[in-house]
C-alpha cells in the first residue's frame, strides 16, 4: 500500500513546478512585452526613411561636396552586383534565406563555443539583427542581454513586414564601411571612386570583409590586415560555392591598388559653402534638412571655370605673397611688429612664410596675402566661379561675399556713369589740377586732404575719356566737386546697381573710399555687359528631392539699371583702359585680346589691389590683399600688378576651354560714331585733324573748333 506523504509530496511538486513554470513563462511574456513598448512599431517599420547625403552639382555634372551626417546614398538592390549580395550572405549570414530573424542553429552553437571557453568569442546576429541595430536607436547598441532581446524582437517583426530583398536591399544601404561611409553606395565611391554597380569580385570581398571591424580592418590604415580579412571573404565565397577554385585563386592574388588612400577634396569649397547657406535659409521653407533629406541641388558653378579661377588666383598669390615677404624682410621693424617675434622665432616665421611651414593661425590675418575672385554671367547672374579666399589656406571666410574693402578705383565707373546719365559726352573736358578735400577721421573730426593722381602729375583739360582711361583722381573729384555727378547721384546709382554697403555721399566716393563686396562689385559691372540690364547674382539652379522630383527652381531676377547707351558708353570707355590704359598688360603680357572693358582700382596705402572687367559673355573681379586693412601689400602693388595678372590668365582661359565666339559689345540705335577735332573735341572744321568719338543722339558737340582755322 502507497505511503501517503509520498503522494502528498509528488502532487505539491508537480504544483509547484507548474506553478514556476508558468511564472516563468509570465515573466518572459513580461519582459517581452516591456521590451517591445519601446522597440519601432510595424507603422514605424514600414515607413523607415533612411538619412542620405545631399549632393551639391556643377552646371557641368561634377560633383561639387556632399553634406551629411552620416555619408550614406541609397541605391536598389538590383543596382548592386549580385556577387557583393552573395558576399554578404556568405560571410555574414549564410542561411538568411532559411531563417525567420534569428538563426536558433546559430545561437546554440555560439553558445557551444562560449561556455566552453569560458569567454564571449562567438557571436549569433543574422543580418535581420544587425539591420534592426543599425535601423533603430531603440534597439541599442550596448553588449547586453537586454540589447540583445530587443534585436531579436525587432528582427522578428522586420521579417513579417519585408521581404528578403528588402531586408537586404536596407542592410546593404545602411550598414557601416568604416571612413565615416554608410552603404555599399557611399563605400565604394570612398574607397574606390566608381560606383557600386562597376564594382570587381574582390572589390566586393574586401568591403564585406570591413563590416566586423571597419576600423581594424581598413585598407587605408591597416592594409595587410584588409587583404588577410578579404581572402577569407573569398574563401567564404568559395566554399559555399558562389564562385569557382580558380576565381578564388585569381581574385586572392590582386593588390588593392585600386583603393583611394584619400578622400575627394571637395570642388569649390568657399562656394559649396555659400550654396550651403543659402539653403539653410529656405530649407524650413521647402520643409527639408539639407543634411539627412538626400537631395541633389544644382548650381550655376562651371568646374572647368572653377579651376581656372583658382590656378590663376593661387599664381597672383604666390607673386604677391613674395613681394610681401620681400618687404617684410628689409624692413625688420614693421616685420617684428606683425610676426611678433618676442614669441615665434624669426626664421621659423620666415620659413612659414616662404611657404616652407604651416604657418600658425594667430598670424595669418596679418602675413598672409588673400584674395577673392568672383565670375558671373552677365545675362542670368548665374555664379561661374568663385574663390573666397588662397586655395592654400582655406577657412570659414569668404571674401568673395562677406569681406567689405575699399575698392578704389574700380568704383569711379559709378561716377562716369552718372556724368553720363546727366548728360554729359564722354569729350567733356575738366581741368586736370589739384583739389582740396574734406574728409572725417575715425574720431570724427575733419581734415582738409589733397588727393594726388596715381603718378603725381598734373595738366590742363582732360576729357572723361582719357581721364578714366589713366584713371585720373582729380578727374573723378572735379566731377563730383562740380555736379557733372553729385555724390548723393553716384550714391544711388551704385545702390542702383546693386551695391548694398554703406555709401557715404561725400566727395571722398569718388575715390572709392566706401567699402564694397567683392560680389556687388562684379554683378554691378556685368550690368555694363548686359546692355544697362542687372541680374542678381545666385548660385543654385534647381533642387530635386532623392527620387528626382524638382522641388525648387531658381530663376535669373533682372532689372534694367541703365539705358543702353549709357550702358554702352561706359563700356567703350573701360575699353579704352584695356586696350591702351592701366590694363593693357592684360594685352600684350597676358595675350587676351577679345573685345573686353575693365577697370584697375588701387587704395590709398596699397591695401587693396583690383581689377574687375568683363566681355560680352563673362564678368569677373578679383581682390587682393591682407585681411588686416593696416598691413598694405607695399609700393607699387596696384591693381595692374597684383590682381590684374589673375583676370587676365582667368579670362584667356575660360574663353579658349569654353570655345566661346569672339563677340563684340553691340552698339545701340542711340550712339553715333560722329568726327571730332582731335584736339579740340569740338566739331570739326576743314583744317582740323579728327578722330572718330560716339555720342548719344543730343549729346553731339555743336559748338566748330575755333582753334584750327577755316580753309
Amino acid at each position: 500500500m502507497a505511503n501517503p506523504s509520498t503522494t502528498i509530496d509528488v502532487s505539491r511538486i508537480m504544483k509547484l513546478s507548474i506553478a514556476v513554470i508558468l511564472l516563468g513563462m509570465f515573466t518572459v511574456l513580461g519582459v517581452i512585452l516591456g521590451l517591445a513598448k519601446n522597440l519601432p512599431s510595424i507603422e514605424q517599420l514600414e515607413n523607415y526613411d533612411p538619412d542620405l547625403v545631399t549632393r551639391i552639382y556643377s552646371a557641368d555634372g561634377k560633383v561639387l561636396e556632399e553634406l551629411f551626417v552620416q555619408k550614406r546614398v541609397f541605391i536598389e538592390l538590383d543596382k548592386i552586383p549580385t556577387h557583393m549580395q552573395n558576399a554578404v550572405v556568405a560571410s555574414e549570414d549564410r542561411r538568411f534565406y532559411d531563417h525567420w530573424g534569428l538563426s536558433l542553429r546559430s545561437v546554440a552553437r555560439a553558445v557551444m563555443i562560449n561556455t566552453l571557453s569560458m569567454s564571449y568569442r562567438q557571436g549569433f546576429s543574422t543580418l535581420t539583427q544587425q539591420l534592426a541595430r543599425n535601423l533603430y536607436k531603440s534597439v541599442g547598441f550596448e553588449d547586453s542581454v537586454v540589447r540583445k532581446m530587443k534585436e531579436v524582437i525587432t528582427a522578428v517583426q522586420i521579417e513579417r513586414t519585408y521581404t528578403k530583398d528588402e531586408i537586404l536591399e536596407m542592410y546593404l544601404n545602411t550598414v557601416h564601411f568604416g571612413h565615416g561611409t554608410y552603404g555599399v553606395e557611399a563605400a565604394t565611391k570612398r574607397f574606390f571612386g566608381k560606383e557600386s554597380k562597376d564594382l570587381s569580385i574582390d572589390e566586393s570581398a574586401l568591403l564585406v570583409g570591413l563590416l566586423p571591424a571597419p576600423a581594424s580592418y581598413s585598407p587605408i590604415h591597416h592594409p595587410d590586415r584588409a587583404i588577410r580579412r578579404r581572402n577569407t571573404v573569398l574563401r567564404l565565397l568559395r566554399d559555399q560555392e558562389y564562385i569557382q577554385k580558380s576565381e578564388f585563386e585569381e581574385y586572392r592574388a590582386m593588390t588593392l591598388e585600386s583603393v583611394r588612400e584619400l578622400p575627394r577634396k571637395g570642388i569649390a569649397p568657399y562656394f559649396t559653402e555659400y550654396v550651403r547657406r543659402t539653403m539653410e535659409k529656405i530649407d524650413e521653407i521647402l520643409g527639408v534638412n539639407i543634411y539627412r533629406d538626400g537631395l541633389k541641388i544644382y548650381t550655376t558653378l562651371d568646374s572647368r571655370l572653377q579651376s581656372i579661377a583658382e590656378d590663376a588666383v593661387m599664381q597672383s598669390v604666390q607673386a604677391n605673397q613674395a613681394r610681401l615677404n620681400r618687404r617684410l624682410f628689409k624692413d625688420r621693424e614693421e616685420f617684428e611688429n606683425l610676426a611678433y617675434l618676442t614669441i615665434y622665432p624669426e626664421d621659423t616665421v620666415k620659413m612659414m612664410m616662404a611657404g616652407e611651414g604651416e604657418l600658425y593661425k594667430d598670424l595669418r590675418d596679418k602675413l598672409l596675402v588673400q584674395c577673392s575672385f568672383v565670375a558671373l554671367d552677365p545675362l542670368t547672374g548665374g555664379i561661374l566661379a568663385l574663390v573666397g579666399g588662397r586655395p592654400d589656406y582655406h577657412d570659414q571666410y569668404n571674401r568673395a561675399v562677406q569681406a567689405k574693402r575699399q575698392p578704389g578705383s574700380v568704383f569711379k565707373p559709378f561716377v562716369y556713369t552718372t556724368a553720363l546719365d546727366n548728360g554729359y559726352p564722354v569729350t567733356e573736358q575738366l581741368l586736370n589740377q589739384p583739389v582740396v578735400l574734406n574728409v572725417q577721421n575715425v574720431d570724427g573730426s575733419w581734415v582738409k586732404w589733397k588727393p594726388q593722381n596715381y603718378d603725381g602729375s598734373t595738366g590742363g583739360l582732360t576729357t572723361l575719356r582719357e581721364g578714366l582711361r589713366k584713371s585720373m583722381n582729380l578727374i573723378s573729384v572735379r566731377m563730383v566737386q562740380q555736379d557733372i555727378a553729385p555724390s548723393e547721384q553716384v550714391k544711388r546709382t551704385a545702390q542702383r546697381m546693386g551695391i548694398t554697403t554703406d555709401i557715404r555721399a561725400v566727395d571722398a566716393l569718388a575715390l572709392g573710399t566706401s567699402e564694397v563686396f567683392p560680389l556687388e562689385i562684379v554683378s554691378a559691372y556685368a550690368a555694363f555687359a548686359n546692355q544697362g540690364v542687372y541680374s542678381k547674382p545666385f548660385p543654385i539652379t534647381r533642387v530635386e528631392d532623392r527620387y528626382g522630383n524638382v522641388i525648387k527652381e531658381f530663376y535669373p531676377e533682372r532689372k534694367e539699371v541703365l539705358s543702353e547707351e549709357t550702358a554702352y558708353l561706359m563700356t567703350s570707355l573701360m575699353q579704352t583702359v584695356m586696350d591702351r590704359g592701366t590694363g593693357g598688360s592684360a594685352r600684350w603680357k597676358y595675350k587676351f585680346n577679345r573685345p573686353a572693358a575693365g577697370k584697375t582700382g588701387t587704395t590709398q596705402g596699397w591695401s587693396d589691389a583690383w581689377f574687375v572687367g568683363f566681355t560680352p559673355q563673362i564678368a569677373a573681379g578679383c581682390w587682393f590683399g591682407v585681411d588686416d586693412f593696416r598691413v598694405p601689400l607695399g609700393p607699387g602693388q596696384d591693381g595692374s600688378i597684383a590682381a590684374l595678372p589673375a583676370w587676365a590668365r582667368f579670362m584667356k582661359g575660360a574663353h579658349d576651354t569654353l570655345d566661346f565666339p569672339i563677340q563684340k559689345f553691340e552698339k545701340p540705335s542711340g550712339i553715333h560714331d560722329i568726327e571730332i577735332c582731335s584736339v579740340t573735341k569740338k566739331a570739326p572744321v576743314p583744317a582740323c585733324p579728327v578722330e572718330k568719338e560716339i555720342f548719344k543722339v543730343g549729346t553731339e558737340p555743336i559748338q566748330k573748333c575755333k582753334v584750327h582755322r577755316t580753309q
